[in-house]
Formats: structure tokens, C-alpha cells, sequence
């Protein structure tokens, strides 16, 4: 089997899925804009050859890489990136070289929040009501209709970058000034805001698409407050995920029809317990989450990753023995206890702990630490004593 892995060598904990593949036998080759010198010796050891570009973005340069690896070692089985930035130059290639996965045709539904609400009503899940914001009239008639505040956010964008909250015509004012003023191509969607807590269904897909691993993720501060207002992050993995989100998960996932590859679905969870879906990743959920996967249900998921795109199996038991916490602090915050601290009181319970790269940092904070509890509240009350300001 001929496996080519879009970028590696970024980000580094992906690496593993290529050592993985690599020791179930696969001939692993990359594509990428790192010097072959800057490689790790991991990812050395794992790639079977590796062809340097000078711009991935540059979808020429993409295409003669995988026609030079498909007449040097024939047919192409797999290529994929698991970043969402690539997602659309994977599918390209795809579609380019028949390569089995997500093809160009199926980008509408993947990567336009709009074209995910199509498919989440298809499914007969309820969305927030949204448009997609063409002109100030638009934007004007639709917060007549809903009122504020809203939600404004790229129709197609990753994470929580360029979405922001409207609640005042002022603010609503700026953000048309710099609508009007932006060239880009990509058009802004409008929603009601919804209060609610952000929970996430992620797991991976067969090659049938049958969903053979499931977890679950909420967020304690929201993602796009962290980015906004630089406000620290947190999120975590619970031993006990709430059924009705299995079942809207499960329901969602079914609807996009997709086979052998990582989802991140997002979802809101109200106060009345009602679920409206939010947006469908196809691909892993960002950070160290992956790694989460691991700490909290005692498996290697890219050992297992592997297993499906080689065997077709997922053979881990999951017995979800742990809850599994994500504290990202910021250094421009004053908390109640210094790092060195933390880091000392709860070394028991820590299972990763570092510094968090600058690109990611805006995000999910300056300082990431990863912990994990057999006991749910006791992990609960860590993530508070993390977290609390000092008065």
C-alpha cells in the first residue's frame, strides 16, 4: 500500500500516525516545504521518500509530487493531510489521481458552514437559524428578524479565527465597514446567537463509514472568547458522555456519508438539554485532542488508525476509565497559582504538560497542561484550582 502524508513533519504530535502506518507495512511518502535536514528522525524513519516543495499552496507543484511518487512506486492508495487547511488540495489530488477519500465534489458540504446546514436538515437536526451575508441590507433584515446579539463568522474558516459577536448596532457597523472593505472571496454567514455549551462528538470512520470510535469534548471557556477577548481555555473528555449527544452525534456523522477518516462535529447543548448542530470538521479535532484520545481511554489511536486503513479493524477495547482535562493559562493573566506549583501539586494526575506553540497560542493559551481522573469531580475541581485568578 502507497500512503502519502500532506506536511509529516507539522504538526508534530500527527507524527505518529505515520510511524504507525509505517510499522503495519505501508510505504509511507510525504509531501512538504520543510528542508529533508529539518525532518525529525522520526518522521525520517517513517517516510519511505520525501519530495520537497516550495509552496504546498502551490497546486502544480502538489500534483507533479504525487505524479512523480505514482510512476516511481505505482498505484496510490491514500493521501491525506488530517489539516483542515489542506483539505481541499487533498481532495484535488483525490480527485486528480482517483485516489480513494472526500473528492472535490464533496467540499461544499465539508467546508461551507452554509452547505452543513443543508446536510444537518436533511438529517433532522435543528440548526441555528442563519445567511449568508451578501450586503448590509441582509445583515440589516435578519437582525430585525432575531435581534441581537449574533454570531458572525467566515462560511468557510477554520476554528474560531474571524468569528466574533455582534450585540449593538455599533458593533454591527464596524463589521460592515470592514466586510465592505475586505477582497476576499469568502463570504461572512449570520447566525442567532445561541446560549448554550459547546460540546463536540469526534471519533473515526471505517472504510465502510461505520463510526468505530467515538469520544466527546466540552468546552468549559469558549474557543472564540480565548481568541477574542484573551481569556484562557479549557475543555475536556468525560468518562460518561451525554447519551443525547451520542445519539445526535451518531445521526449527524451518518449524514455526511463519509468513510475512513477523523470527524470533529460540533454541537450545542442548551439549558433545557435540547442539541442544535453547529458545524461538521471532517478531519481530527486541532491541539493535542488526539493525545486526549489516548490518555483518556488507554489506547494508541494511530496504532488503530492504522489497523483501519491497512485491515479494515478497530480492535481496542474501549472501556473510557478516564476523564481527561485540557487547561490552556495565558501569561498576560494573573492566577491565583504559579505554574511551578500546579505543576508540582498535581504531578500525579498530569500526563503532559508544555509550551504551547505561538500559532496555536491565541487559541488554546500560552501554557497547556493535560491531566486525567478515574474519579470525574475530582478533575473538575483541579481544572477550577488551574484556573482561579487571584482576587
Amino acid at each position: 500500500m502507497n500512503y502519502i502524508v500532506v506536511s509529516p513533519n507539522f504538526p508534530a504530535n500527527f507524527i505518529p500516525f505515520s510511524v504507525a502506518l509505517k510499522n503495519k507495512g505501508v510505504t509511507v511518502l510525504g509531501i512538504g516545504e520543510d528542508a529533508y535536514d529539518t525532518l525529525t528522525p522520526e518522521i525520517k524513519a517513517a517516510l519511505t521518500e520525501y519530495y520537497r516543495v516550495d509552496s504546498m499552496e502551490d497546486y502544480n507543484q502538489m500534483f507533479k509530487a504525487v505524479a512523480f511518487f505514482s510512476h516511481k512506486y505505482g498505484k496510490i492508495d491514500r493521501i491525506e493531510s488530517h489539516i483542515e487547511h489542506w483539505l481541499e488540495s487533498d481532495a484535488r489530488l483525490r480527485t486528480d489521481f482517483n485516489i480513494p477519500g472526500l473528492k472535490t465534489e464533496d467540499m461544499a458540504r465539508v467546508k461551507f458552514k452554509s452547505g452543513m446546514k443543508k446536510v444537518f436538515k436533511r438529517a433532522g437536526l435543528e440548526v441555528a437559524p442563519g445567511t449568508l451575508i451578501k450586503n448590509r441590507k441582509n445583515a440589516e433584515t435578519f437582525i430585525k428578524k432575531h435581534g441581537y446579539p449574533v454570531i458572525v463568522k467566515p462560511d468557510q474558516g477554520v476554528g474560531a479565527m474571524g468569528t466574533f459577536k455582534i450585540d449593538s448596532p455599533e458593533k454591527l457597523e464596524t463589521f460592515l465597514e470592514n466586510l465592505e472593505n475586505n477582497e476576499s472571496d469568502n463570504l461572512y454567514i449570520m447566525e442567532a446567537f445561541v446560549n448554550a455549551n459547546i460540546h463536540s462528538f469526534d471519533g473515526l470512520l471505517d472504510q465502510d463509514g461505520e463510526i468505530v470510535f467515538f469520544s466527546s469534548l466540552t468546552y468549559g471557556a469558549g474557543v472564540m472568547e480565548s481568541v477574542n477577548d484573551g481569556n484562557d481555555t479549557d475543555f475536556y473528555i468525560s468518562k460518561d458522555i451525554d447519551k443525547k449527544v451520542i445519539e445526535a452525534g451518531i445521526k449527524a456523522v451518518n449524514a455526511f456519508k463519509m468513510k475512513e477518516r477523523f470527524f470533529h462535529l460540533e454541537l450545542f447543548v442548551t439549558p433545557k438539554h435540547e442539541i442544535i448542530a453547529l458545524e461538521m470538521n471532517a478531519r481530527l479535532p486541532g491541539g493535542k485532542i488526539v493525545d486526549m484520545f489516548n490518555y483518556a481511554n488507554d489506547i494508541n489511536i494511530f496504532e488503530q488508525y492504522a489497523n483501519v486503513v491497512t485491515k479494515n479493524v478497530f480492535d481496542a477495547e474501549i472501556t473510557r476509565p478516564y476523564s481527561c482535562f485540557y487547561v490552556g493559562r495565558k501569561d498576560s493573566l494573573n492566577y491565583k497559582r504559579t505554574l511551578e506549583d500546579i505543576l508540582e501539586a498535581y504531578k500525579d494526575e498530569i500526563v503532559h504538560h508544555y509550551k504551547v506553540e505561538k500559532i496555536f497560542s491565541t487559541a488554546i493559551g500560552d501554557y497547556g497542561i493535560i491531566f486525567r481522573t478515574a474519579d470525574h469531580k475530582k478533575g473538575l475541581e483541579i481544572r477550577k484550582e488551574m484556573l482561579a485568578k487571584q482576587a
